[in-house]
């Protein structure tokens, strides 16, 4: 069985994906949702494994609905509006259904998010026989917002983290990105062998640290690009962690 959440401002458009996914028994709605702000409560709570969804709605629009998510089902994009179908690919929409699309169009982008679903789980099923070690569980790269526009960033490529009231900067060498999670949330999706949290409001990459300065109370390091980060009394047992 696999979840499916509809996301759709209009309630025609619900009712038309409802009746061709009758047409896939295995596929089941676990719930609707006609604006951004439900879509993300619905997702985070049920987890499906795809949703359809639309762009333009009251409040948030499918875009901004995709970067508040902690975790990425699959997206069928179900709109009226053809001018966001490049943008759709960028943030890897499965596909793009253009309205009014016809029932065997519709099959033809259920048929590829079921081959993608089984994709999933034959790799799952691969990397669990052969000993999946606990670094493939964090994430190599992430989504943030620029603009308009969603864009893939490189953990690899980040120097530090630095916190931005209710949000997260990521520094690489040649930009930095605003994030819509806060610190401690991105902590949690990092890995600790990797990422480590010097101070209430910085997290440094490991790979990035030139050399770490004992003050007479506490440590900076000092990161490739030669910014400087403090590190705070409270987070001092990362960094004595590091020295042999």
């Amino acid at each position: 069985m696999q979840k499916i959440i509809i996301i759709d401002d209009e309630a025609a458009g619900r009712q038309l994906i409802r009746e061709y996914l009758e047409d896939f028994p295995d596929m089941i709605v676990i719930g609707e949702a006609n604006n951004g702000v439900d879509a993300i409560r619905l997702i985070r709570e049920f987890k499906p494994d795809l949703i359809f969804l639309d762009i333009q709605m009251p409040g948030l629009n499918g875009f901004d609905v995709l970067t508040r998510l902690d975790e990425m089902p699959l997206v069928i994009f179900s709109t009226a509006y053809d001018k966001y179908a490049l943008k759709a690919f960028e943030v890897h929409a499965l596909d793009y259904l253009l309205k009014p699309y016809t029932r065997d169009r519709f099959s033809i982008a259920v048929q590829k998010a079921l081959n993608s679903l089984q994709n999933n789980l034959n790799s799952v099923q691969s990397l669990t026989e052969s000993l999946l070690t606990p670094e493939s569980t964090y994430p190599e790269k992430i989504l943030v917002q620029i603009g308009a526009k969603l864009v893939t960033v490189d953990l690899a490529e980040v120097i530090w983290i630095d916190a931005e009231g209710d949000y997260s900067k990521l520094i690489t060498s040649k930009q930095r990105y605003l994030s819509n999670y806060g610190l401690g949330a991105l902590e949690k999706k990092l890995d600790p062998r990797r990422f480590i949290r010097v101070h209430r409001s910085a997290i440094i990459n490991l790979a990035f640290v030139q050399e770490i300065q004992k003050q007479i109370s506490s440590y900076d390091v000092i990161l490739q690009n030669g910014e400087v980060v403090r590190v705070s009394r409270g987070y001092m047992e990362n960094i004595k962690r590091l020295t042999y």
